[in-house]
């Protein structure tokens, strides 16, 4: 125990957020205890404690999904976007902690893959997904947000869907914000196979990760129809075909909800982007 060194963190546990405690670990990283600071300090296991400039870096382990909104890097223009997204009960809800492993699939400009990657850490790790046509639409966003290696958590994942080459139950949550649509939706540039991306999800995700979806809401009855015009899908439909597909379905969550939403219009229309109707579904891989 002499060898012991106190580090705080804080983090989001079971859709905990700021969660604070102390943790004596040993030089190896073996978490000895994890408990209270009061705790500890009671029972005489920590009498002082410093703070690194290493812990306020852009770089360094800032634990809770609360402290990486607040990050002083963070752009005007996301955080406008957080009270539309509200990110802290989503990435809460999926349980999002340090040290995961998220897949951020389609994940265009990056906004989640950011936050996310304040919060997992250096012994976690963001893939930021985009195929070539999510690219084009994403434009210069994302490479303008990991410009200059500022977001060293958060790797670069160029691919398409059928081509994801990561390690078998390797990944603790695989996120789609507004992209699960897209399985149905088909052009002559855009034809995703449905049956395998599923089979993908259900090889990298880890035995109990987390398939965490959020969606456009589309009228009730009309299936993955929506999705050609309106970009939107059933959400009845949606937990049907997930659930049909294997995944264990854990809950959902209704901060994003708005029952005015037109849900015949399509999301691109000025009069409801932004604050569309959406579902956040959470899914569980089974074997955890």
């Amino acid at each position: 125990m002499a060898r012991a060194t106190a580090r705080w963190t804080a983090y989001a546990k079971k859709g905990i957020v700021g969660k604070r405690t102390w943790c004596l670990t040993q030089p190896e990283g073996e978490i000895i205890v994890n408990k209270p600071l009061s705790i500890l300090l009671a029972a005489g296991l920590v009498s002082a404690f410093v703070f690194s400039n290493a812990d306020a870096d852009a770089n360094a382990d800032t634990g809770s999904i609360e402290d990486a909104l607040a990050h002083p890097d963070r752009s005007s223009e996301d955080l406008e976007r957080d009270a539309r997204s509200h990110p802290a009960s989503v990435l809460g809800f999926f349980t999002l902690e340090p040290g995961d492993v998220m897949l951020d699939l389609f994940a265009g400009g990056g906004y989640y893959s950011e936050i996310a990657g304040y919060v997992v850490g250096s012994t976690g790790k963001v893939y930021a997904h985009n195929n070539a046509a999510y690219l084009e639409f994403a434009g210069q966003a994302l490479e303008e947000r990991l410009a200059g290696n500022r977001l060293a958590h958060v790797e670069r994942y160029d691919r398409e869907l059928d081509a994801i080459d990561l390690a078998d139950d390797s990944v603790d949550l695989l996120l789609m914000v507004m992209t699960y649509h897209d399985l149905y939706y088909k052009t002559d540039d855009w034809d995703l196979d449905a049956e395998k991306f599923f089979a993908t999800a259900h090889r990298v995700l880890k035995p109990g990760g987390v398939l965490g979806v959020v969606d456009h809401v589309a009228v009730a009855g009309s299936g993955s129809a929506a999705a050609q015009e309106l970009h939107r899908i059933d959400a009845r439909f949606a937990r049907a075909d997930i659930e049909s597909h294997g995944f264990e379905f854990t809950g959902e969550l209704d901060v994003l909800r708005n029952p005015d939403d037109q849900l015949a219009t399509s999301v691109f229309d000025e009069s409801v982007s932004g604050k569309t109707d959406r579902f956040v579904y959470r899914f569980v891989e089974p074997g955890g």
